[in-house]
């Protein structure tokens, strides 16, 4: 059966997701930077509140996806935190100098998780070599592969993502990057069986008082007071298009 896995910035936009029917959550903060470690609170929240799986991004900031000895502690530390408290799986990825996965740094990780199904993140679109990364990932034991194509959007990228799902052996491919109702049935026609999607919308934020000419981001043009959330009612409609199609190719 094909799966929907939602990006969600907080648990309660998690929640909202599971109510639509998302059938995984990919918990992460800081939606401005692409997704970082959600805090030690968010973490513990979500195992109370949660009943579907919630896999935790694991990335201690913004930008690539090399780091530095210091950042790699900070990765291990946050596995180790996620591990204990029994989350099922978690996202994470970790590239050399040179644009190759980081075999020692993620051998180390793989054993850190310990059983936990591991999504290599889209750390994979900066790759040097995709078909060399998806056999390394394949060998180390990846359970799945957040990918974009290696394009700006998924919707670009589909060539590749067409050939990594002909070609992989192990992890699953799920296509993640501008995935939305719109062009979801273009994937499923592609054979992926495993969509990401953020299916957000911003919305007001309940304050009244707005304090004028003071932000706290250092980019002037933040909207401080409009959130990140999910779009309930679009996970439910890619949910409900994907089981429609499901059925189809079922009959």
């Amino acid at each position: 059966m094909c799966k929907l896995e939602v990006c969600c910035y907080g648990v309660d936009c998690a929640l909202a997701a599971e109510k639509a029917g998302a059938d995984r959550i990919e918990l992460c903060s800081a939606p401005a930077e692409g997704g970082l470690t959600p805090s030690a609170g968010s973490l513990m929240q979500a195992r109370e509140r949660l009943t579907i799986p919630v896999h935790p991004i694991v990335r201690p900031r913004g930008g690539d996806f090399c780091y530095s000895a210091g950042e790699f502690e900070e990765i291990k530390s946050d596995i180790d935190f996620i591990r204990e408290r029994g989350f099922p799986g978690l996202v994470v990825g970790v590239l050399d100098v040179d644009g190759h996965i980081d075999l020692v740094r993620m051998k180390q990780v793989m054993a850190l998780c310990n059983g936990m199904a591991v999504t290599f993140h889209r750390a994979f679109d900066l790759c040097h070599s995709p078909l060399t990364a998806l056999q390394q990932l394949t060998d180390l034991g990846v359970a799945r592969i957040l990918t974009s194509g290696q394009q700006q959007s998924a919707e670009s990228g589909l060539p590749l993502l067409r050939e990594l799902t002909r070609t992989t052996r192990g992890p699953i491919i799920m296509a993640g990057a501008g995935v939305r109702l719109s062009n979801l049935q273009k994937f499923l026609d592609a054979g992926l069986r495993e969509l990401h999607s953020s299916a957000s919308q911003r919305i007001s934020s309940p304050m009244r008082y707005r304090k004028a000419g003071v932000s706290m981001s250092s980019v002037a043009e933040t909207d401080e007071f409009s959130l990140t959330c999910v779009d309930s009612d679009m996970v439910e409609a890619m949910k409900g298009a994907m089981l429609h199609s499901s059925s189809i190719n079922v009959a």
